[in-house]
Formats: C-alpha cells, sequence, structure tokens
C-alpha cells in the first residue's frame, strides 16, 4: 500500500477565489485602546486609603512645622547678629504668609463657589421634574443673580428679561434660560472640549517618549476641566480643579465610559486609515476621544443647568471637529 498523496478532484465545486478570502488577522500589533487616557482616569478616580492619607497628612504637618521652626531661628538669629537686614528678612517671611493666607482664601472661595453651582444645577433638575412654575421662575432669578456680572452674557440677560414675562409654563421657561444663558457658554465650553482633545491627540501621535502622553491626558484634561469649571461661573482653583477632575473620572470609571473602542476610530474622516498604518496615530485618535468625553462630562457637572432635550453635545461631533483637520488625508 502506498503513503504517497492523494489527488482528491472537486469537478463539481467551483474554485474559490483568492481576491475573496477574508483577511488575516494582525496578531501582532494590537488595536489602539487609549492607553495614556485609561492611565490618567484611574490616576483621576483612584481614592487612596485612609492610612495613606493619614500618613500624607502628618508627613505634611511634621514638614510644616520643621520649616516653620528653621525659619523663625534664622530670622531671630540674623535680628541678633544684623539688626537690619534681619528686620528686612522679618519682613519678607510676613508678607510671603500673607500671601499663603490669601492663596488659601482663594481656593476656599473657589470650592464654594463650585458649591454653590451643585446647588443650583440640584434645584433646577428639581424644578424641572417637579414642571413647577413658581420653582423655575425662582431658579431664572437665581440665575440672574448668579451671571449678573458677566459681560459677555449681558445681551442673553436682557433677553431673558423682557421673554420671561410672556412665558407661561413652566418648561419652556426653563427651555428660555437654557437658550438665552447657557448657549454662548456651551459653545465656549465645547472649544475648550476640542482643544484638549486635539492636544492630547497631538501630543500622543507625535511624541514618542515613553509617559509623555500620560502627562500630557493629565495636564490637558485638568486644564479642561478648569477652564469649563470658569466657563460656567465655577472659578475653581488648584484644589477645586483636582475636585473636579476626581469627580469626572470617577463618574466615567463607573459607568464604563472610558473604554476605547473602534467606533472612536471610524467618527473621524481618514482615522481609520491612519490608525491602520500607524498605532501612534490610532492611539491619538482614541486619545483624542476619550478626552472629549470627559470634556462633555465635565460640562455636565460644571453646568448650573441640566442639559434640555437635544441640547447635550455629541461626542462624535467634537471629535470630527477637533480631529478630522489633523488628521485627515489632506492634511
Amino acid at each position: 500500500m502506498s503513503n504517497g498523496p492523494v489527488l482528491i478532484e472537486l469537478e463539481d465545486q467551483p474554485a474559490p477565489e483568492v481576491a475573496q478570502a477574508a483577511p488575516v488577522p494582525d496578531l501582532l500589533t494590537p488595536s489602539p485602546n487609549g492607553q495614556a487616557m485609561q492611565v490618567a482616569a484611574r490616576l483621576g478616580a483612584g481614592k487612596p486609603s485612609r492610612l495613606t492619607r493619614w500618613f500624607w497628612s502628618l508627613i505634611g504637618l511634621f514638614l510644616s512645622a520643621a520649616v516653620s521652626m528653621a525659619a523663625w531661628d534664622f530670622a531671630t538669629g540674623l535680628v541678633a547678629r544684623m539688626p537690619v537686614l534681619g528686620w528686612v528678612v522679618t519682613a519678607i517671611g510676613a508678607a510671603a504668609l500673607a500671601v499663603a493666607v490669601l492663596i488659601v482664601l482663594r481656593e476656599l472661595a473657589g470650592l464654594a463657589r463650585l458649591r454653590r453651582v451643585d446647588g443650583l444645577k440640584a434645584r433646577a433638575d428639581a424644578a424641572a421634574q417637579a414642571h413647577d412654575m413658581a420653582q423655575s421662575r425662582d431658579i431664572v432669578d437665581q440665575l440672574l443673580r448668579f451671571y449678573r456680572g458677566r459681560e459677555d452674557l449681558a445681551w442673553g440677560r436682557d433677553s431673558l428679561q423682557k421673554q420671561r414675562a410672556e412665558v407661561l409654563d413652566a418648561d419652556a421657561l426653563m427651555v428660555l434660560a437654557e437658550r438665552e444663558l447657557m448657549g454662548p457658554l456651551d459653545k465656549a465650553a465645547q472649544l475648550e472640549v476640542e482643544a484638549a482633545a486635539r492636544q492630547v491627540a497631538a501630543v500622543t501621535a507625535l511624541v514618542p517618549l515613553a509617559l509623555a502622553d500620560v502627562v500630557a491626558a493629565l495636564t490637558s484634561n485638568i486644564r479642561m476641566i478648569r477652564r469649563i469649571a470658569e466657563i460656567y461661573g465655577g472659578r475653581a482653583g488648584t484644589l477645586g480643579s483636582w475636585r473636579l477632575f476626581r469627580a469626572v473620572m470617577t463618574h466615567l470609571v463607573a459607568t464604563g465610559a472610558v473604554a476605547a473602542g473602534d467606533d472612536l476610530i471610524g467618527t473621524i474622516a481618514g482615522g481609520g486609515a491612519l490608525a491602520k498604518l500607524s498605532r501612534r496615530f490610532g492611539e491619538g485618535i482614541v486619545n483624542g476621544a476619550l478626552t472629549a468625553r470627559v470634556g462633555v462630562a465635565a460640562m455636565e457637572v460644571c453646568r448650573p443647568l441640566p442639559f434640555g432635550e437635544g441640547r447635550r453635545p455629541s461626542v462624535a461631533g467634537l471629535v470630527k471637529r477637533a480631529l478630522t483637520g489633523l488628521f485627515s488625508k489632506e492634511s
């Protein structure tokens, strides 16, 4: 019996066409997943343990006491040796302490402003749910007082004041307030989101340094959230910006919104082709799209009025406007 090859002729079946064969999957190059934004989200949403917080608090108190005592000994010793120079150094130290107190007061004022925005948003949401005209009018009055010093909203305030008396429906009054007051602020916030998404995408795609994309994602997102808070009247300081960043990232991580998918690349013209040619470009597109998601969530957190029907900006639209010119085939 022969052990050679056996040829089986299949005369009844057509020969397969090579052009119709499925493409071979690329198992060596993983698909872009927005690694920089994933790391930034985990850093922002992560909450240290109680023991860790106690440790760093005690270290901070110890260092503060040590620096204060060293500065006091230095100033008093200098006064004893050279009185004129010692008092000059003491005056400089007192001025620095006064500036530090002003910085702390500004941070506290910023946190209070953010809490005021949160309270106003909660009352506006309750009024929208209750469909009560008295509550809606009260919310409009609070919004007008909140934005009375904003020159960029002068036209919107005047228009709202002129039209509010003619509106007899609670929902229509809320829609009017959102259109006249929130409309210009929404446009300014969307420009900030597009700029941050463009910056994160460009750094990820063009800077091959390790951790550069993570640093760019963290700094750009914190700055974007701070600017969005300022646009809506939050005036967040350093502590307030970090508080907002943690709140936004915790919400996104909990809802699974900080997750990359092929739909993020497909929303940008030319992005899919570039992602296939270069994984760095694909990572840039995904990181930019995830930054846009963070920006929309920040708008929801910082906005004193909840988004009405059809008013919430589209993440896909923001990504297209921010990244199409940056990664398009024509660029």
